[in-house]
C-alpha cells in the first residue's frame, strides 16, 4: 500500500497542528489527510507538506475509509465521536482522558509498553497518556526493568501550553501588564485548568495567574485533596507498568514556561542502583537523552533543551541520601510534542507496522 487515509481531529488546535506537522516530518505514509475540527473551524485552511487542506466539521464527517484517526479534541468530543469512528473502521488514537482507564483500551507509550497495542481490538481505540505521565514512564522504564520500583514520588512543573493556546496568550498579556506596572492579575481560570494538550477541563473556580508565579493547582481537586492531574499520574503509571498497587505520590504545579514540562523524581528501587549504573541504564534507553553533570549547565532545562525537541531529557541523577535504595533525577520533555502529538504518531507508526 502506498499510504493510509488519516484523520486528525482537532486539527486547528495546538496539538492537532503539531500532529500534522509531525506526520510530515516523520514521512508518515499518508495517502489522504482529513483535517477535522468543530463547526466554527469548517473551511479554515491547514498546511500539510506545502499544500493547503480545508478543515471539515467533525460532527457530520463519515469515517468510512479512514484507517487511522488521531483525536485531540477533548474528552467530550472523544466520547461522542471516537466510538463512531471506530465503528466505521478507523483505529482511533485518542489524546484525551476519555478512555485511559477503560480496561479494554490500551494506554500506550511506545518506548515502554508497545506490546499493549495487540489489545486495541475490538474497541478500536488506543489511549494516549497524560503528557506528564509519558515523559515520566519513559525515564522510569530502564530502572523498572533493571531493579523494580517500590515507591515513586514526583513533582511536576508544567508549561502553560498544557492549558492551551488561550492560556499562553493570557500569560503573555498578564506578564506585559505586570512589566508595565499595572499590577498583578487577581485570577486566571485557564491556568488552573486541566491539561488542554490531553483534553483536560477548566475547573469551576479560578486559580491565580501564573505570570511571575508558581501555582500548585492543575485540574479539579479530588476528595483526597489531590488534583485530578496528580491522580492521572498515579492511575496511568500503574496501568502502563501493570503495577496496580505501585505506591506513587505526585504534586502538579503550573509554571510560567511556554513549552516543556519538568519533573523532580524520587524513586525507591527494589535494589540499590548507584549513579554510574543508573546513567548507563538511561543512556541505553530508547527516547532518553542524558545530561547529568554536577556543574552549571550540566543539566537539561524545559525552555532550552526540551522545547521543540522529541527527546525525554534526564539529568541531576544522584543517590538519595535519605534512603539506601533511593535515586533522584530530573526529567524534561516538550509536552506538546513527546507529551502529546509525537507519542500519538509513534503509536500510529507501530499500528501500521504490526497491527493493520
Amino acid at each position: 500500500m502506498s499510504g493510509y487515509s488519516v484523520a486528525v481531529v482537532g486539527a486547528t488546535g495546538l496539538v492537532g497542528e503539531t500532529m500534522i506537522q509531525i506526520l510530515a516530518e516523520r514521512e508518515f505514509p499518508v495517502a489522504e489527510l482529513h483535517a477535522l475540527a468543530s463547526e466554527k473551524s469548517r473551511g479554515k485552511p491547514v498546511e500539510f507538506k506545502g499544500r493547503q487542506i480545508t478543515v471539515k466539521a467533525l460532527n457530520d464527517f463519515d469515517f468510512s475509509g479512514v484507517e487511522i484517526a488521531l483525536f485531540s479534541a477533548g474528552a467530550d468530543a472523544a466520547k461522542e465521536h471516537a466510538p463512531r469512528a471506530a465503528e466505521q473502521g478507523a483505529v482511533v488514537i485518542d489524546n484525551s482522558s476519555a478512555f485511559r482507564y477503560d480496561d479494554d483500551v490500551p494506554l500506550v507509550v511506545p518506548e515502554v509498553n508497545a506490546e499493549s497495542l495487540a489489545d486495541c481490538r475490538p474497541r478500536g481505540i488506543v489511549a494516549n497518556p497524560n503528557c506528564s505521565t509519558i515523559q515520566l514512564v519513559v525515564a522510569l522504564k530502564p530502572l523498572y526493568d533493571a531493579a523494580g520500583i517500590e515507591r515513586l514520588s514526583v513533582a511536576t512543573y508544567q508549561a502553560i501550553s498544557g492549558a492551551g493556546r488561550q492560556a499562553m496568550e493570557a500569560l503573555v498579556r498578564d506578564t506585559a501588564e505586570m512589566m508595565a506596572g499595572q499590577g498583578r492579575p487577581e485570577e486566571a481560570a485557564d491556568f488552573g485548568g486541566g491539561n488542554a494538550t490531553n483534553g483536560g477541563q477548566a475547573p469551576s473556580a479560578a486559580a491565580p495567574s501564573v505570570a511571575f508565579n508558581v501555582v500548585p493547582h492543575i485540574d479539579a481537586f479530588q476528595d483526597n485533596g489531590y488534583t485530578k492531574e496528580e491522580m492521572k499520574i498515579v492511575w496511568e503509571t500503574r496501568k502502563i507498568l501493570m503495577e496496580p498497587a505501585l505506591r506513587i505520590h505526585a504534586t502538579a504545579v503550573r509554571v510560567p514556561v511556554f513549552f516543556g514540562h519538568s519533573e523532580a523524581v524520587n524513586v525507591e528501587l527494589k535494589r540499590k542502583v548507584a549513579v554510574p549504573e543508573a546513567l548507563e541504564l538511561f543512556r541505553a534507553a530508547r527516547g532518553v537523552i542524558v545530561m547529568s553533570q554536577s556543574q552549571a549547565g550540566g543539566y537539561p532545562t524545559a525552555g532550552i533543551e526540551a522545547a521543540r525537541s522529541d527527546g525525554v531529557f534526564v539529568g541531576r541523577v544522584r543517590e538519595d541520601i535519605s534512603h539506601e535504595q533511593g535515586l533522584n533525577f530530573w526529567v524534561v520533555a516538550d509536552n506538546v510534542r513527546k507529551g502529546a502529538a509525537l507519542n500519538a504518531v509513534q503509536i500510529a507508526e507501530l499500528l501500521i507496522r504490526d497491527h493493520l
